[in-house]
């Protein structure tokens, strides 16, 4: 099975490395860090103790952060190297870091570019954000005797069957090589379980989403942005939508303008790479189109306002009264509703939730969120809610109540990953 893995990879390295390639090249002007996929860094490797923590995008950078943070005030005299897999996940390292952190892009998973990803890094310790399984790269830690810890992790009964239809035998090998796995939910950790990691090192603390930290003026920038989008006007957004998504949003909205015709639209698409394609639909459709990159004022004509800009997804969420989290009225799973409820905007999301499952049904339980179905329905719920205040009021409000019930992952979360990291002869 190793042996079909391996080949298959090597079949698809080139492909990846060009694809990956133009994504540096757009993102970053040049291809220089290109090798680093497959194991050659010319970054020095500087002495003393480094914590290798795995973030593989912008998601998981973000919801990363907290964590990372409460690390170096633990061990301050900890390097901290973050990799990722993607340019816009370096992006936002640096945006959030500087040079405060190391970045690198983790290797392509063969065996030589893991191993020289090791030789040059020498990491007292792996920290996996969220569920990735690379057989190699697992493999290599347990060979090697470097604690791994896979933290807030998510397996949904998708991905669960996904591994158990490709690889079953190579992802229950490298799970044993888990020194500790940190699960949000019962069903992750089951579900972790089931695929072959053992029981005795499978934990569920919650989710460190609900540990998110705002940023304390967060509120007060909202309102100066909603004042520039027009302050008595009803707004709505859409965040993080995703292939074939828009078309559904763009439905909804013309339904609601037929209701509500000075409703404004908030469109966050999730990839960069995509906000022209975007723009362009919309405006196909027949919408008067603002786009915040361009700093174009938001006219009271305009009926769309594209957040085609990195960074700014809690200000945006900030600024509207109701907030719809993409990903989920198509099959790619929904992502992070958290983020808007701890703003105490009342969420929307669709029927594919498989990524936050657990999170969405108790989002949903306390009233704090509604499923929709279809354009149809996600016009209705909008309506509903930006003509009602009392309930926009309670919804977001329970929002609010459940994410500061369920804080506490992350001290969780800490203390196993000290308990896992080899102790320094000096402390």
């Amino acid at each position: 099975m190793r042996v079909i893995y391996q080949a298959v990879l090597w079949v698809m390295l080139l492909p990846f490395l060009w694809i990956t390639g133009r994504k540096e090249l757009k993102h970053h002007g040049g291809i220089s860090r290109l090798m680093e996929f497959v194991g050659y860094y010319n970054a020095p490797s500087e002495s003393g103790e480094l914590l290798w923590i795995h973030a593989a995008s912008v998601g998981e950078v973000v919801a990363a952060t907290p964590f990372i943070d409460s690390l170096r005030d633990l061990s301050p005299s900890v390097r901290i190297l973050i990799t990722t897999t993607t340019p816009t996940g370096a992006d936002r390292v640096r945006e959030i870091y500087g040079e405060e952190v190391d970045h690198a892009y983790l290797p392509y998973d063969l065996p030589r570019a893991v191993s020289r990803f090791f030789s040059h890094f020498h990491p007292v310790a792996g920290i996996i954000m969220e569920t990735e399984i690379w057989p190699n790269l697992f493999h290599h830690c347990g060979k090697h005797n470097i604690p791994l810890v896979m933290a807030n992790v998510r397996l949904s009964q998708r991905s669960l069957e996904g591994y158990q239809r490709w690889i079953p035998k190579l992802a229950k090998k490298a799970l044993q090589n888990v020194t500790w796995a940190a699960a949000q939910g019962g069903g992750d950790a089951k579900r972790l379980i089931t695929l072959g990691a053992e029981p005795d090192r499978v934990e569920a603390i919650g989710s460190i989403k609900f540990d998110l930290t705002l940023p304390e003026d967060i509120e007060h920038q909202g309102l100066e942005l909603r004042d520039q989008l027009g302050n008595s006007r009803p707004i709505w957004i859409a965040a993080s939508t995703r292939e074939g998504e828009e078309s559904y949003i763009l439905e909804a909205h013309q339904s609601i303008l037929q209701q509500i015709p000075d409703t404004l639209l908030i469109l966050v698409p999730r990839h960069p790479e995509r906000f022209n394609r975007v723009a362009g639909e919309a405006k196909a459709a027949g919408f008067q189109v603002v786009r915040r990159s361009r700093g174009d004022d938001c006219v009271p004509a305009a009926q769309i306002y594209l957040g085609d800009t990195m960074g700014e997804m809690l200000l945006l969420y900030a600024a509207a009264d109701v907030a719809y989290v993409g990903g989920s009225l198509v099959p790619t799973g929904s992502h992070n509703m958290l983020e808007p409820a701890a703003l105490g905007k009342p969420v929307l999301f669709g029927p594919h939730r498989f990524n936050f499952s657990e999170i969405s049904q108790l989002l949903i339980d306390q009233g704090a969120a509604e499923e929709v179905n279809s354009a149809v329905e996600l016009a209705e719920s909008v309506i509903m809610l930006l003509q009602t205040d009392e309930r926009r009021r309670q919804m977001g409000w329970q929002g609010l109540r459940v994410v500061e019930q369920n804080r506490g992952a992350l001290d969780h979360l800490l203390a196993g990953i000290q308990m896992c990291i080899p102790k320094s002869p000096s402390s």
